[in-house]
Formats: structure tokens, C-alpha cells, sequence
């Protein structure tokens, strides 16, 4: 467990380092001292601290199933293309080309994952280090280590923010097409486009929130249908996935920050006038959260959106007067630390592993 809390305690160091040396933002009319950008040395210490614990473990999920795959399978185009998510196997036969240590693909894809999504929390974040600490004590880091083919489509997706906000679809298709290609999944994001581009807190965000209320009393019937509409595609195998569902735990902390935001939502738009977006992915994130109660399998698809929501927390604080800023970003920390270490020692009892760090230490 020790490396984790090394890695949290520097990428939370740095992170706030970016943020005290950080330089005013230059916009087209000058420099906008409000909201100045993160110092970029620091922000690339956050990203190697990241790259280099998730990129030199040997364990942890279906860590060995890929290390295993690599060693095994000397890729050829006959093989990757006969293959699902041809992306994917694409990026490994690139790198076979290079290397068949598979340390050398779990670290390129950690560098990638991770990366990208540093770069989105540096461009899009008000508070830098509240998305980076909460990237790892929300989970979503572990996630990324676990499910590493689907959290790297997720940060393509990603990494798509800004064709979203900017209302350019086809740029932002390509994206997410790249993305399907690492896994299909990344494929719901399309329809998504549209969804999030309706105003925040409308009826029509009660209406989303009732469906997934209404799916989880009739889950049977749900997914009875769900599966039969996928019974030819490779996720029909997803049917007899039974391992029950994910923490209630987890529902509150997707819940909390959108309660937040409801709160302060005039504020938020004065600030940031497309918060409304981010909002809407979180609630998505949310409702899927929200179903996944009834089947673990469910809170995969909301790693696209969590994401989403560490943009939204650093920018929750601006919702609120002054002096309760700061008592805010200390609950934060507070409650968010708790969690981390209810669900890395008590629920999971995680242990990370790394022959490389363990001979250095």
C-alpha cells in the first residue's frame, strides 16, 4: 500500500506547486490574472509521477492477463485484424516491433492514459490540484490500472473536450471513433454529443434521473432487453457476468459534487458560461452509477463520464462566497482521503507491486 500513498502525497504536491508558481493565462485581450494556467514543470511532474508508478506495476486487475497476452501472442496484421478493437491490437504490434517486454507496453500505455488526461485536467481545470488529487483518491487511477484498454479509450475520448465545447462534431467523431477502436464501447460517446449540449438541470435532467431510478426497480426486464439487442456482438458475454453490484459508497461520491453543483449552478455559469456540458457528462456519469447498484458491469461505462466530474469538482469552489472557499476545499481533501482509505485498506486491501521500484527502495 506504501506506494500509493507515495504517489498521492507527490502528485498532490506537485499539483499544488503548479498552482502556487503558476504564470497569468494570455488570452486575446491581454492576461487574465483570474485564472491563471498550472506551472508546466510541475504539471510534468505530476504526469511522470503518474506514468511512473501505474507504468512499472506487475499487478493489480487484469494487469497479468495483459502482461501474459503480450509475452504469449507474437502479433501479426493476420492475427490483429481476425482480432476484436483492432486499435488496440495495432498499438501492440507496434510495440513488439520496439520490444516484447511487456513492462515496455504497460508503461506506454500508462504514459498515454495518463498524459492525456493531465493535459485535460491542465487546460480545463480551475483548482489543478483537486482534479489530480481526486483522480486518485476518487478511483479512477486504480481504474486505470485495472480496465487499462477501456480507461485508455476513455482518455481519447477525452482528450475530445474540446471539439465538445466547441460544438465541432466532426472533429470530435474522429476522436471517438479512434477510441472505438481501443474498445467499442468508447462508441456510446457519439450519441452522448447531443445529450450534453441541453441545458443543465432542465426537466430533461430529471427525466434521465427518474429512468435510471425507474431501470434499477425493473433491472431484470432492463437488462433482458439490453442483452438481447447485444446477443451477436462481443459483449454478449457481459450476460452472464455476475459478481453483483458496485457500493452505494460509490453512488454518494458521484452524487455529492452534481449536489454542489446544483447549489451554486448561476454562479458556475457566470464563471464558466459552458459548465452546463461538464455538468450534463456528470450526471451521466451518475445515472450510470445509479444502475451499476444492480451490476458492477454498468460502472464500467461511467468511466467516460467520471472523468468528466474532476473537471467539475475544481470548479465547484467558485459557486461559493469567499470565506467558505477554503472550508470547502479542506472537506474536500478530508472526505475524499477518507474514502481512498476505506475503499484501498478496508474494501480492497490493494497491494502494488513493481520489481523495478522494489530494487531501487
Amino acid at each position: 500500500m506504501t506506494p500509493f500513498w507515495i504517489s498521492l502525497a507527490l502528485v498532490f504536491l506537485f499539483s499544488v506547486l503548479s498552482r502556487l508558481f503558476a504564470k497569468p493565462a494570455y488570452i486575446d485581450n491581454g492576461i487574465d490574472t483570474k485564472f491563471p494556467k498550472p506551472n508546466k514543470f510541475f504539471v510534468f511532474l505530476v504526469m511522470a509521477t503518474l506514468v511512473i508508478f501505474s507504468g512499472l506495476r506487475v499487478n493489480i486487475g487484469d494487469t497479468y492477463v495483459y502482461i501474459a497476452s503480450y509475452e504469449k501472442n507474437d502479433l501479426t496484421w493476420e492475427l490483429v485484424s481476425s482480432g476484436k478493437d483492432i486499435g488496440f491490437g495495432i498499438l501492440q504490434m507496434f510495440l513488439q516491433s520496439f520490444s516484447k517486454d511487456p513492462q515496455f507496453m504497460i508503461f506506454t500505455v500508462a504514459l498515454i492514459t495518463n498524459v492525456l488526461i493531465v493535459l485535460v485536467f491542465y487546460n480545463y481545470s480551475r483548482i489543478f490540484e483537486l482534479s489530480t488529487y481526486i483522480y486518485i483518491t476518487g478511483g479512477t487511477y486504480l481504474i486505470s490500472m485495472n480496465g487499462i484498454r477501456q480507461v485508455l479509450a476513455a482518455s481519447i475520448c477525452f482528450i475530445a473536450i474540446k471539439y465538445l465545447l466547441n460544438r465541432n462534431f466532426g472533429k470530435y467523431a474522429l476522436l471517438i471513433a479512434l477510441a472505438s477502436t481501443i474498445h467499442f464501447s468508447a462508441l456510446i460517446m457519439l450519441p452522448v454529443y447531443f445529450l450534453v449540449h441541453l441545458k443543465a438541470w432542465s426537466k430533461y435532467t430529471f427525466i434521465m434521473i427518474g429512468a435510471s431510478v425507474a431501470i434499477v426497480f425493473g433491472f431484470e426486464t432492463f437488462t433482458s432487453i439490453l442483452f438481447s439487442a447485444l446477443e451477436d456482438t462481443q459483449y454478449s458475454e457481459y450476460s452472464t457476468f455476475d459478481e453483483g453490484g458496485a457500493n452505494i459508497l460509490r453512488v454518494v461520491i458521484s452524487a455529492a459534487p452534481l449536489f454542489l453543483a446544483y447549489i451554486g449552478r448561476d454562479k458556475l455559469r457566470q464563471e464558466f458560461p459552458k459548465i452546463d456540458y461538464i455538468v450534463n457528462m456528470s450526471i451521466l456519469g451518475l445515472l450510470f452509477m445509479i444502475i451499476s447498484t444492480q451490476s458492477w458491469i454498468f460502472a464500467r461505462v461511467s468511466i467516460y463520464f467520471n472523468l468528466y466530474q474532476l473537471i467539475l469538482i475544481s470548479w465547484i469552489l467558485e459557486a461559493f462566497i469567499k470565506k467558505d472557499q477554503k472550508f470547502l476545499y479542506y472537506c474536500i481533501i478530508v472526505l475524499y482521503f477518507a474514502y481512498y482509505y476505506y475503499e484501498m485498506v478496508i474494501s480492497l486491501n490493494m497491494h502494488y507491486r513493481s520489481p523495478i521500484l522494489e530494487s531501487l527502495f
